[in-house]
């Protein structure tokens, strides 16, 4: 297990805004806040897990505009090095206002900020498939993806979380997918012709688990910060709102909810974007 450090003065800070595409169940909030909360105490655990240690800055703004929310405007990130899409229980493909203006957003910045870092995590993986030009929709066999899962790992994914291992555990809360991989084909003038658009890890269930382009983007599918009472929280609402229709397959998702997983690991590797990526690491990992 990671002795965890604390970070010194000069240690690498990263900046980070949150964009929060829904709310937690309340008693999560009362319990953890918001989402933007939760990726900040996340991240600043995988930071000091890392070594040498990490350290991250977060502000968060809620942008569903149809409950509230708001968008932010491109200059509101001057002080950001990246930003993140938290998971929603909207569809990613689909053309509510808010999300074809928060894709509108995206793609100026990616044009803007040829510095900026975009992760997303399960709704925000699958934007930033779509604004890539990837194809987002529901799984063919139209089931869910839910609980503590196996993700085996591509080569790419064993490098970005230095390990020998062939797979890591993650939480699942997901029916929509990446049906099909962004490339520089697809993304037009977004991408030069030679980038590689990486998967890093795929399921039985769903092929695509995380996208990455080196110094640039790193998405997840997977849920990296969700605790035991937050999986049996989330999947819950998604049963009182008929959108998880097999009882079965939620009880026993529920029941995998203890289950430790990989999540600070995937935290510390997606850091790394933004301090020295090189997709060519091929270490123990740390």
């Amino acid at each position: 297990m990671d002795q965890i450090s604390k970070p010194t003065p000069s240690a690498h800070v990263i900046r980070l805004m949150v964009l929060e595409t829904d709310l937690p169940h309340p008693d999560t909030y009362s319990a953890r806040g918001s989402f933007g909360r939760i990726v900040h105490e996340h991240f600043t655990k995988a930071g000091l897990a890392h070594h040498p240690p990490l350290g991250v800055e977060t502000d968060q703004v809620f942008v569903v505009t149809e409950r509230g929310g708001r968008l932010p405007t491109v200059q509101d990130f001057d002080c950001f090095d990246g930003l993140l899409i938290t998971g929603s229980i909207y569809d990613a493909h689909g053309n509510n206002d808010w999300i074809l203006q928060l894709l509108d957003l995206l793609r100026t910045l990616w044009i803007e900020r040829p510095d900026f870092h975009f992760l997303g995590v399960c709704f925000g993986h699958q934007l930033l498939a779509r604004l890539l030009g990837g194809t987002v929709g529901p799984a063919p066999s139209r089931d869910w993806e839910l609980g503590h899962s196996r993700i085996d790992l591509t080569p790419v994914g064993q490098r970005l979380f230095r390990t020998c291992e062939a797979f890591v555990y993650l939480h699942q809360m997901h029916q929509d997918q990446v049906v099909e991989m962004p490339s520089a084909a697809t993304a037009g003038s977004l991408l030069s012709p030679d980038t590689e658009v990486a998967c890093w890890g795929r399921s039985e269930h769903t092929p695509v688990q995380g996208l990455y382009i080196a110094n640039r983007l790193f998405t997840s599918q997977a849920h990296l910060a969700f605790d035991e009472d937050m999986v049996k929280r989330q999947i819950q609402i998604r049963v009182d709102g008929g959108g998880i229709k097999d009882l079965e397959h939620a009880d026993r998702a529920a029941e995998t909810a203890h289950l430790e997983h990989d999540g600070v690991e995937v935290a510390k590797a997606i850091m790394r974007l933004f301090v020295y990526d090189d997709d060519g690491m091929g270490y123990p990992r740390v």
